[in-house]
């Protein structure tokens, strides 16, 4: 789980809202434009849909795990 942040993350780890690869996430998910997401509205993000985070964060561990 921690793997996937870590990866997913490279090179913005102290702010992930500046990451091309989770502001292209949040845009397929939340329909903002990715150029355009300020850390207020990640985090937001982060909180409002936190429980399916943690849920895709499962998924992602298990699935790296089995290959």
């Amino acid at each position: 789980m921690i793997r996937f942040l870590w990866t997913a993350s490279r090179g913005y780890r102290l702010r992930p809202w500046a990451s091309p690869y989770l502001r292209w996430r949040v845009e397929t998910f939340w329909g903002l434009h990715a150029e355009k997401i300020t850390p207020a509205e990640f985090r937001a993000f982060v909180w409002q849909h936190r429980a399916e985070l943690w849920r895709f964060l499962h998924w992602a561990a298990k699935m790296s795990h089995s290959s």
